[in-house]
C-alpha cells in the first residue's frame, strides 16, 4: 500500500478528491489541511505527499519545509505538487523543495494517481502541459526568500510583522524589499506586488 498524504484546504475538494483516490486498491489515502499537515505527516508516515500550493495558508506562502524537514535519509514523505502552469512562483518554491511530482490541476485524475504511483517508487514525475511554467520559473529574477517576504507583504504584513514571522531583523527585511523592488523593475513595495502577481510569481 501506498500513504498518500492529501492537503488541500477546501474540506469539499479535499474529500471529494480522498474519496476518488481510495478507489484505488494500492492507495491509502489520508486527508488534512495545511495547518495540520506537518502533524499528519509525523503521525501518518506517508510516502508521497501530495499538496495543492494554490490553497496553502492565508498569505499564500505553502510551508512546505514543514512537510519535509530534511531532504536526507530515508522514509521521509517524497512530495508531489498540484498546481498550474501560469503560478511559476509556485513551481519555483516546489523546485527547491525537492519535488519529486508536478501534476497539472487542468489534466486528468488519472495523471495524478499515476504521478503519486511514479513518486512512491522514487522517480520523477511531470505532465508535459506544465513545461511553459518549468520555463517562467527558471527565468523568475526572484530569490525563495524574496518570494516569502513580498508574499507577506502582498497580504498586508507590515515590516515588523514580516521580520516576526520570517525571524528576520527589520533592517534585513527593507533589504529583500529593496531587492525585489530593483529585479522586478518596480517603482516601490505596491507596484513590485502588482507586477509580481500578474506574472504569476505570488
Amino acid at each position: 500500500m501506498i500513504r498518500v498524504l492529501l492537503v488541500h484546504e477546501a474540506r469539499l475538494v479535499r474529500s471529494v478528491m480522498a474519496e476518488w483516490l481510495r478507489r484505488e486498491p494500492d492507495l491509502d489515502v489520508y486527508g488534512t489541511t495545511w495547518h495540520h499537515a506537518p502533524g499528519h505527516a509525523l503521525s501518518v508516515r506517508p510516502d508521497v505527499c501530495a499538496v495543492d500550493l494554490d490553497h496553502a495558508d492565508t498569505d499564500g506562502h505553502p510551508p512546505i519545509d514543514e512537510l519535509l524537514p530534511s531532504k536526507n535519509g530515508a522514509g521521509l514523505p517524497r512530495l508531489l505538487v498540484l498546481t498550474t502552469a501560469d503560478r511559476p512562483g509556485l513551481l519555483r518554491r516546489a523546485i527547491e523543495a525537492g519535488a519529486l511530482g508536478y501534476v497539472d490541476k487542468k489534466g486528468s485524475p488519472d495523471r495524478l494517481v499515476h504521478g503519486i504511483r511514479r513518486v512512491a517508487k522514487g522517480e520523477r514525475f511531470v505532465d508535459d502541459s506544465l513545461g511553459f511554467g518549468f520555463l517562467l520559473a527558471a527565468e523568475m529574477p526572484l530569490t525563495r526568500r524574496e518570494l516569502s517576504v513580498l508574499s507577506l507583504a502582498a497580504a498586508g504584513a507590515s515590516v515588523a510583522e514580516i521580520a516576526g514571522d520570517l525571524h528576520l531583523s527589520h533592517g534585513t527585511v527593507r533589504n529583500y524589499m529593496a531587492a525585489i523592488t530593483r529585479k522586478t523593475g518596480a517603482r516601490n513595495r505596491i507596484d513590485a506586488i502588482r507586477i509580481s502577481q500578474t506574472k504569476g510569481w505570488l
